[in-house]
């Protein structure tokens, strides 16, 4: 049964691995499958389409998935999961990027976010003998035509859509239940006995992901679709006091310019902040034209430091200090004059390009890592 927002994208690959796993072990075919699904917890039964051996050499199972309503480019996308067992004396969870799943460009390794490998291993682990390795080869046969309608390839990610969900319900950031959800979140966190005032906020799902690979601590995340000015306000009035707002440059930027819901659908007006920040930069003219008429902020960014990397270096830093201001004045607005808030930025390549005065000082504070390496 599906829930009634939709399951995320590695949900329905978790619930066809588990039914090729099923025909691998002999079991009878079962169209229903029971998953642990973590967030939120609970086993829910999950529907696949089919499941077969292939001989002695492993099994096929595949699924259809359903994200629920809305608009989503994952709608109706067919997953196949090949299963086979590895040789005697392996052991764990080995995956294979099939056709459609995407890869990191750099190292080539499959885009898989830590929830999808955590979804997949409580599910198929505890049905592999200790003496057994168990390989899944996931597939995605339309997948490398639908990566080209998303900004995947920006990010680094190639030949296919990332499987990058980082909970079992899908959630739609430009929809007001989105809102509800993450200010219950919001104010369960604050009620918490030993919270402590610090909170990480968290811009999309790439953030949701990166975030604590540079070492930021799950327990602060907290993600925020595009509704940023309401939860910065809700986040003060809960006893927040030091709040890191942590995302995508090309998305902080409208906070820069004053827009705090920041849904393209809204408001955009990236190209007149960057250029005005630019301009108090120095920069004028012709350069400065072609830098409005970029086709992105990163793309403009990019050509910026092609021609003059100082310069691209004090707009990316003006950017994040820019962003730290204009948030301070906006929950000053509400009387909020006792929460520091601090911005680091991050690329499409997924490195911190930018931190501002007080996220370098909160960056300090919450990571136990260290200061991010710098996008060069």
């Amino acid at each position: 049964m599906s829930s009634p927002g939709g399951w995320t994208l590695p949900v329905w690959v978790a619930a066809a691995a588990r039914a090729a796993v099923g025909a691998l072990r002999g079991e009878p075919f079962t169209a229903e499958q029971p998953l642990e699904l973590l967030e939120p917890a609970g086993v829910r039964s999950v529907p696949v389409v089919a499941a077969a051996p292939l001989g002695p050499a492993g099994a096929l199972a595949v699924a259809r998935c359903d994200p629920g309503d809305g608009l989503d480019l994952t709608r109706g996308l067919v997953i196949w999961v090949l299963a086979s067992w590895r040789e005697p004396g392996s052991d764990g969870l080995q995956l294979e990027a099939g056709e459609g799943l995407g890869v990191h460009a750099q190292s080539r390794e499959l885009c898989l976010s830590t929830y999808a490998r955590r979804l997949l291993e409580v599910n198929l682990l505890p049905l592999v003998t200790s003496d057994q390795g168990l390989s899944l080869r996931i597939v995605f046969p339309s997948g490398r035509a639908l990566a080209e309608r998303t900004s995947n390839a920006a990010f680094g990610v190639v030949e296919g859509l990332a499987l990058i969900g980082t909970q079992a319900e899908v959630q739609r950031s430009a929809d007001p239940d989105q809102l509800q959800r993450s200010l219950r979140e919001l104010e369960a966190r604050t009620r918490q006995s030993d919270f402590c005032g610090d909170l990480v906020l968290v811009i999309g799902e790439n953030g949701l992901d990166l975030a604590p690979r540079l070492g930021l601590p799950a327990p602060l995340l907290l993600k925020a679709g595009n509704w940023v000015g309401p939860l910065l306000v809700a986040a003060a009035q809960g006893g927040v006091k030091r709040l890191l707002l942590f995302g995508y440059h090309g998305k902080l930027i409208k906070l820069a310019g004053g827009i705090f819901h920041t849904h393209h659908h809204l408001a955009d007006g990236r190209a007149e902040v960057l250029t005005s920040l630019a301009a108090l930069e120095g920069l004028q003219g012709k350069a400065l034209r072609l830098l409005h008429g970029a086709p992105t902020v990163e793309a403009a960014l990019a050509m910026l430091a092609d021609d003059d990397p100082a310069l691209a270096d004090r707009l990316r830093q003006r950017m994040a200090e820019a962003i730290e201001q204009r948030s301070a004045a906006y929950l000053a607005r509400y009387g909020a004059l006792e929460l520091l808030i601090g911005a680091v930025l991050f690329d499409r390549r997924r490195r911190i390009s930018a931190l501002g005065p007080r996220g370098a000082q909160l960056w300090e504070a919450f990571s136990p890592l260290g200061p991010p390496e710098f996008a060069p």
